[in-house]
C-alpha cells in the first residue's frame, strides 16, 4: 500500500482505509450533545438513525437500539478524561469491501467524543454574518433529509464561508430555494411567526429543528414549513440557525440586512427550561 507516497504494509495502515465509509461514503452519522450527564432527545436521535439506516438499505444492529446505546454511553462516559459537555459523533457504515456493489447490509459503527467549553444551551452575545453559497446545490432525494457521510456540498459551503469571513453559508437546492446552512437548519421570523424550509425542499430533518417546532407551538408561536428564497431573508425580522450540538445561533446580518434576536432568546430559554425540568 502507498500511504502519503511511502510504501507500507497493509498491517501497518489504519484500518479505516479499508471500510466502505471511507472508500465509497456508504454510511450515515448522528451528531449529539452530551450535557447534564445525558444526551438530550436521545430517543429522537435513535429514531432518525434507524430511519436513515433503513433509507440506505442498512440493517439496525442490536447495539443501536435505544436501551443498548444508553447503556454503552453510560459505560463510555466513565472513561472520559474531562467533565462537562461534549459533542458525540456516531458514524455508521455498511460492512464489507470498497466496491460499489455491497456484499452485505450489516452495519458497523463507531462513536467519538469532543469536549465542549460551554455548558447547556445558551445564546451567544454576538450573532453570525451569513451569505449564500452559490457554486453547488443540494439535490432532493430519498436520503436528503438524513445526515450522510457523503457531505461534499456542506464541506464546500463551510470552506467558502471560512474563506470569505462569514459565520456560516446558506445552501440552495436545485430550484434556487434556500434550504439550510452548512451545519444547521434555518428559521426565519416575520411578525412573530416562524418559517422554516420544508423537508420536501431537501433540508436535513434536524433534531433541534423538530424540538424547536414543538416548543414554539407549545408556547403559542405559529410555525410554517414552506419554501424560502433569498428575498425572504431580506424581508425577515430575525434569522437563526439550529442544530442538536450548538442549539440556537442567531444571525446578525445577511448582505446589508441587520436582524434582531428576541425570538431566538425566548426559544433558547424555553428549551433550556424544558431540559432542566426533565
Amino acid at each position: 500500500m502507498l500511504l502519503n507516497g511511502h510504501v507500507v504494509g497493509e498491517q501497518d495502515a489504519p484500518k479505516a482505509f479499508v471500510n466502505r465509509g471511507f472508500l465509497v461514503a456508504d454510511g450515515v452519522f448522528e451528531s449529539m450533545r452530551f450535557t447534564d450527564n445525558r444526551v438530550p432527545y436521545l430517543g429522537l436521535h435513535v429514531a432518525r438513525l434507524h430511519a436513515s439506516l433503513a433509507a440506505h438499505g442498512m440493517e439496525v444492529p442490536d447495539s443501536l437500539h435505544e436501551s443498548s446505546l444508553t447503556e454503552s454511553l453510560e459505560v463510555w462516559r466513565q472513561t472520559w478524561s474531562f467533565e462537562g459537555d461534549a459533542r458525540i459523533r456516531l458514524t455508521a457504515y455498511r460492512e464489507g469491501q470498497g466496491k460499489y456493489t455491497p456484499d452485505t447490509d450489516n452495519t458497523l459503527w463507531v462513536a467519538t467524543v469532543e469536549r465542549m467549553d460551554a455548558r447547556g444551551f445558551s445564546l451567544a452575545p454576538k450573532g453570525l454574518d451569513v451569505d449564500i453559497y452559490q457554486d453547488m446545490h443540494k439535490h432532493v432525494s430519498p436520503v436528503s433529509r438524513y445526515k450522510n457521510i457523503a457531505s461534499t456540498v456542506y464541506v464546500h459551503a463551510a470552506r467558502h464561508a471560512r474563506i470569505h469571513g462569514w459565520g456560516d453559508a446558506m445552501i440552495l437546492n436545485a430550484d434556487q430555494k434556500i434550504i439550510e446552512s452548512s451545519r444547521s437548519n434555518l428559521f426565519v421570523v416575520s411578525n412573530g411567526v416562524l418559517y422554516t424550509p420544508s423537508l420536501d425542499d431537501g433540508c436535513v430533518g434536524g433534531i433541534m429543528r423538530a424540538v424547536l417546532i414543538r416548543t414554539a407551538l407549545d408556547h403559542g408561536v405559529k410555525v410554517y414549513e414552506c419554501t424560502l428564497t433569498p428575498q425572504t431573508l431580506l424581508q425577515a425580522d430575525e434569522l437563526f440557525l439550529t442544530n442538536a450540538v450548538r442549539g440556537i445561533e442567531w444571525v446578525a446580518s445577511y448582505k446589508t440586512k441587520r436582524y434582531f434576536h428576541s425570538m431566538a432568546e425566548k426559544l433558547t430559554a424555553w428549551i433550556q427550561d424544558d431540559l432542566t425540568s426533565a
